[in-house]
């Protein structure tokens, strides 16, 4: 378990207040884009691979879809509403990266539904999984 300060928070939660920092100075000048491709290529070269595949994928499902990092992690809005983000698994030290979904994506299904999934490859069946979840989300 990471270490805390007299502050209460771990050494991990001080390097996300610092990135969140660091994004509004330097990030928000930049278009949304730019700022994605900014922060996937500050990933370890395995997230980038799955990153720039996940990048592609979303953008692909529909023109109306536009990226900005948020809180780090590149995102993608749908309406001016995030619908979804990649999280790189060395974030957070994960062995594994994630494609999460926000509260404005569509995917309610009874009382019960999956908003993240946990990513080690991008393969075809991984594909059609995401760009569907997606399609559903900005429905």
């Amino acid at each position: 378990m990471a270490t805390s300060d007299s502050s209460g928070f771990s050494e991990v939660e001080r390097a996300a207040m610092k990135e969140r920092a660091r994004e509004a100075r330097e990030f928000k000048k930049l278009p949304g884009e730019e700022q994605v491709q900014k922060k996937i290529a500050e990933m370890s070269p395995d997230d980038q691979k799955l990153a720039r595949g996940v990048h592609d994928l979303v953008l692909g499902v529909s023109p109306e879809l536009t990226t900005k990092t948020w809180y780090g992690m590149p995102a993608y809005y749908f309406q001016g509403k995030v619908i979804c983000f990649f999280q790189a698994g060395s974030k957070f030290e994960s062995r594994y990266c994630t494609f999460g979904f926000q509260d404005s994506a569509k995917l309610d299904d009874g009382p019960l539904w999956p908003t993240s999934y946990a990513i080690t490859e991008l393969t075809d069946e991984v594909s059609n999984i995401l760009r569907a979840r997606v399609k559903q989300a900005i429905s």
